[in-house]
Protein backbone atom coordinates (compact mmCIF):
# COMPACT_ATOMS: atom_id res chain seq x y z
CA UNK A 1 0.00 0.00 0.00
CA UNK A 2 0.82 3.43 -1.01
CA UNK A 3 0.83 5.93 1.73
CA UNK A 4 -0.13 9.75 0.69
CA UNK A 5 -0.12 12.95 1.97
CA UNK A 6 -3.94 13.04 1.81
CA UNK A 7 -6.03 16.44 1.02
CA UNK A 8 -8.62 15.56 4.41
CA UNK A 9 -8.50 14.79 7.77
CA UNK A 10 -10.57 12.51 9.78
CA UNK A 11 -12.43 15.12 12.44
CA UNK A 12 -11.85 12.31 14.84
CA UNK A 13 -8.18 12.78 14.56
CA UNK A 14 -8.30 16.33 15.31
CA UNK A 15 -6.09 17.37 18.28
CA UNK A 16 -3.53 20.20 18.53
CA UNK A 17 -3.01 21.23 14.95
CA UNK A 18 0.70 23.33 13.89
CA UNK A 19 1.74 24.57 10.28
CA UNK A 20 5.09 24.83 8.41
CA UNK A 21 5.23 27.66 6.19
CA UNK A 22 8.60 27.32 3.20
CA UNK A 23 8.78 30.86 1.50
CA UNK A 24 10.30 30.38 -1.64
CA UNK A 25 12.12 33.36 -3.02
CA UNK A 26 13.66 31.98 -6.01
CA UNK A 27 11.12 29.09 -7.35
CA UNK A 28 13.36 25.98 -6.53
CA UNK A 29 10.76 24.72 -3.72
CA UNK A 30 8.91 21.63 -5.45
CA UNK A 31 5.47 21.34 -3.62
CA UNK A 32 6.22 17.22 -5.27
CA UNK A 33 9.32 17.05 -3.29
CA UNK A 34 7.55 17.61 0.20
CA UNK A 35 4.65 14.69 -1.02
CA UNK A 36 7.19 12.68 -1.41
CA UNK A 37 8.99 13.20 2.14
CA UNK A 38 5.62 12.77 3.50
CA UNK A 39 4.99 9.22 1.38
CA UNK A 40 8.22 7.71 2.41
CA UNK A 41 6.98 8.48 6.14
CA UNK A 42 3.84 7.20 6.01
CA UNK A 43 2.24 10.75 6.91
CA UNK A 44 -1.30 10.58 5.87
CA UNK A 45 -2.88 12.99 8.05
CA UNK A 46 -0.90 15.88 6.89
CA UNK A 47 -2.10 18.51 4.12
CA UNK A 48 -0.10 20.87 1.95
CA UNK A 49 -0.45 23.82 0.08
CA UNK A 50 1.17 26.24 -2.01
CA UNK A 51 0.50 30.09 -3.41
CA UNK A 52 2.26 32.35 -5.53
CA UNK A 53 0.86 34.86 -7.89
CA UNK A 54 3.20 36.42 -10.72
CA UNK A 55 5.08 38.87 -10.75
CA UNK A 56 5.68 38.15 -6.71
CA UNK A 57 9.37 36.70 -6.22
CA UNK A 58 7.54 34.91 -3.51
CA UNK A 59 5.98 32.11 -3.01
CA UNK A 60 4.49 29.85 -0.17
CA UNK A 61 4.44 25.94 0.44
CA UNK A 62 2.58 25.45 3.67
CA UNK A 63 2.04 22.25 5.64
CA UNK A 64 -0.43 21.68 8.26
CA UNK A 65 -1.35 18.90 10.32
CA UNK A 66 -1.33 17.69 14.17
CA UNK A 67 1.42 19.21 16.31
CA UNK A 68 3.35 15.80 17.21
CA UNK A 69 3.18 15.30 13.65
CA UNK A 70 4.27 18.79 12.82
CA UNK A 71 7.37 18.61 15.11
CA UNK A 72 8.57 15.36 13.80
CA UNK A 73 8.28 16.82 10.16
CA UNK A 74 10.37 19.77 10.87
CA UNK A 75 13.68 18.79 11.08
CA UNK A 76 13.14 16.93 7.90
CA UNK A 77 11.95 19.50 6.13
CA UNK A 78 14.97 21.99 7.21
CA UNK A 79 16.96 19.25 6.24
CA UNK A 80 15.69 18.75 2.91
CA UNK A 81 14.99 22.91 2.00
CA UNK A 82 17.28 25.38 2.18
CA UNK A 83 15.04 28.61 1.44
CA UNK A 84 13.44 30.51 5.34
CA UNK A 85 11.34 28.10 7.26
CA UNK A 86 8.81 29.24 9.40
CA UNK A 87 6.89 27.00 12.81
CA UNK A 88 3.43 28.29 13.65
CA UNK A 89 2.86 26.47 17.11
CA UNK A 90 -0.31 26.69 17.81
CA UNK A 91 -3.27 28.64 16.79
CA UNK A 92 -4.05 32.19 18.71
CA UNK A 93 -8.21 31.68 18.37
CA UNK A 94 -9.91 28.35 17.59
CA UNK A 95 -13.76 28.07 16.73
CA UNK A 96 -15.16 24.15 16.91
CA UNK A 97 -18.96 23.14 16.97
CA UNK A 98 -18.62 23.34 20.97
CA UNK A 99 -20.18 26.72 20.13
CA UNK A 100 -22.70 25.36 18.34
CA UNK A 101 -26.30 23.91 19.54
CA UNK A 102 -25.67 21.00 17.08
CA UNK A 103 -22.61 19.87 18.48
CA UNK A 104 -22.49 17.10 15.44
CA UNK A 105 -19.07 17.13 13.47
CA UNK A 106 -18.97 15.34 9.91
CA UNK A 107 -16.85 12.34 9.97
CA UNK A 108 -14.32 13.86 7.64
CA UNK A 109 -13.45 17.19 6.49
CA UNK A 110 -11.39 19.58 3.70
CA UNK A 111 -8.88 21.68 5.41
CA UNK A 112 -9.00 24.86 3.79
CA UNK A 113 -6.30 26.80 4.09
CA UNK A 114 -5.88 30.90 3.65
CA UNK A 115 -3.27 33.55 3.87
CA UNK A 116 -2.69 37.34 5.08
CA UNK A 117 -0.33 39.95 6.41
CA UNK A 118 -1.12 42.15 9.61
CA UNK A 119 -0.31 45.80 9.29
CA UNK A 120 2.74 46.85 9.83
CA UNK A 121 1.83 48.75 13.08
CA UNK A 122 2.52 47.06 16.50
CA UNK A 123 -0.71 48.93 18.12
CA UNK A 124 -3.21 47.70 15.54
CA UNK A 125 -1.69 44.21 15.75
CA UNK A 126 -2.47 44.32 19.39
CA UNK A 127 -5.78 45.45 18.98
CA UNK A 128 -6.48 42.78 16.33
CA UNK A 129 -5.43 39.89 18.96
CA UNK A 130 -7.44 41.23 21.01
CA UNK A 131 -10.59 41.47 18.95
CA UNK A 132 -10.20 38.12 18.63
CA UNK A 133 -9.43 37.20 22.50
CA UNK A 134 -12.87 38.48 23.35
CA UNK A 135 -14.68 37.79 20.60
CA UNK A 136 -16.88 34.68 21.38
CA UNK A 137 -18.34 37.23 24.78
CA UNK A 138 -18.57 40.48 22.51
CA UNK A 139 -19.20 38.95 18.93
CA UNK A 140 -21.12 36.14 19.69
CA UNK A 141 -23.27 36.10 16.07
CA UNK A 142 -19.38 35.82 14.26
CA UNK A 143 -19.89 32.06 15.97
CA UNK A 144 -23.23 31.38 15.19
CA UNK A 145 -22.65 31.88 11.48
CA UNK A 146 -19.67 29.57 11.76
CA UNK A 147 -22.38 27.38 12.93
CA UNK A 148 -24.45 28.26 10.73
CA UNK A 149 -22.03 27.31 7.81
CA UNK A 150 -21.34 24.33 9.18
CA UNK A 151 -17.96 24.70 9.72
CA UNK A 152 -16.16 22.23 11.57
CA UNK A 153 -13.75 23.78 13.40
CA UNK A 154 -11.81 27.27 12.08
CA UNK A 155 -8.41 28.07 13.58
CA UNK A 156 -5.83 31.41 12.98
CA UNK A 157 -2.07 31.03 13.09
CA UNK A 158 0.56 34.11 13.56
CA UNK A 159 3.89 34.45 13.33
CA UNK A 160 5.06 37.90 13.42
CA UNK A 161 3.07 39.63 11.08
CA UNK A 162 2.57 36.59 8.86
CA UNK A 163 -1.38 34.99 9.39
CA UNK A 164 -2.84 31.73 8.16
CA UNK A 165 -6.40 30.95 8.35
CA UNK A 166 -7.72 26.78 8.22
CA UNK A 167 -11.70 26.58 8.20
CA UNK A 168 -12.11 22.87 8.21
CA UNK A 169 -15.66 22.06 6.08
CA UNK A 170 -17.60 19.09 5.49
CA UNK A 171 -15.61 16.39 3.19
CA UNK A 172 -16.91 17.35 -0.28
CA UNK A 173 -18.80 20.61 0.20
CA UNK A 174 -17.23 23.58 -0.58
CA UNK A 175 -16.71 27.29 0.89
CA UNK A 176 -18.01 29.28 -2.08
CA UNK A 177 -21.39 27.45 -0.89
CA UNK A 178 -20.86 27.74 2.60
CA UNK A 179 -19.61 31.05 3.72
CA UNK A 180 -22.01 33.00 2.72
CA UNK A 181 -24.36 31.37 5.18
CA UNK A 182 -22.54 32.79 7.44
CA UNK A 183 -23.63 36.96 7.44
CA UNK A 184 -27.38 35.56 5.94
CA UNK A 185 -29.72 37.60 8.29
CA UNK A 186 -26.61 37.98 10.34
CA UNK A 187 -24.97 41.58 9.68
CA UNK A 188 -22.93 41.60 12.76
CA UNK A 189 -20.59 39.58 10.97
CA UNK A 190 -20.17 41.72 7.85
CA UNK A 191 -19.63 44.66 10.70
CA UNK A 192 -16.70 42.14 12.42
CA UNK A 193 -15.36 41.40 8.57
CA UNK A 194 -15.42 45.31 8.32
CA UNK A 195 -13.51 45.79 11.20
CA UNK A 196 -10.97 43.11 10.56
CA UNK A 197 -10.13 45.04 7.24
CA UNK A 198 -8.56 48.09 8.94
CA UNK A 199 -5.76 45.31 10.39
CA UNK A 200 -5.36 42.85 7.54
CA UNK A 201 -3.55 43.36 4.28
CA UNK A 202 -2.61 41.26 1.40
CA UNK A 203 0.44 38.75 0.68
CA UNK A 204 3.00 40.18 -1.88
CA UNK A 205 1.01 40.13 -5.44
CA UNK A 206 -2.58 40.31 -4.11
CA UNK A 207 -4.29 43.11 -5.87
CA UNK A 208 -5.10 46.50 -3.79
CA UNK A 209 -7.60 46.05 -0.99
CA UNK A 210 -7.43 42.00 -1.58
CA UNK A 211 -6.78 40.51 1.69
CA UNK A 212 -7.17 36.79 2.47
CA UNK A 213 -5.92 34.25 -0.55
CA UNK A 214 -6.81 30.69 -0.73
CA UNK A 215 -3.68 28.39 -1.07
CA UNK A 216 -3.59 25.56 -3.41
CA UNK A 217 -4.21 22.24 -1.59
CA UNK A 218 -1.27 19.90 -3.05
CA UNK A 219 -2.84 16.18 -4.04
CA UNK A 220 -0.31 13.29 -4.53
CA UNK A 221 -0.75 11.50 -7.72
CA UNK A 222 -2.76 8.00 -7.29
CA UNK A 223 -0.51 4.87 -8.08
CA UNK A 224 -0.73 3.01 -11.60
CA UNK A 225 -1.10 -0.09 -10.79
CA UNK A 226 1.67 -2.36 -11.82
CA UNK A 227 0.31 -4.70 -15.37
CA UNK A 228 0.23 -8.33 -14.08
Amino acid sequence: MLLLCLPALPSLAQGPMSIIELVDLDKKVQPARLQRLCRLKGYTDVNIYYWHRSPSPFGYLVAYGPKARMKQLLPLVKQAYFPLVDFYDAPFYKFDRHYCADKTTAKQWDNILLMATLVKDPAKQQEYLSHHATQFQQWPEVAQGFCNASFQQLLVFRQERRLMLVISIPKGDSLARLNPKTSENNPRVDEWNALMKQYQQGLDGTEPGETWVVATPIVAEKPVPAKK
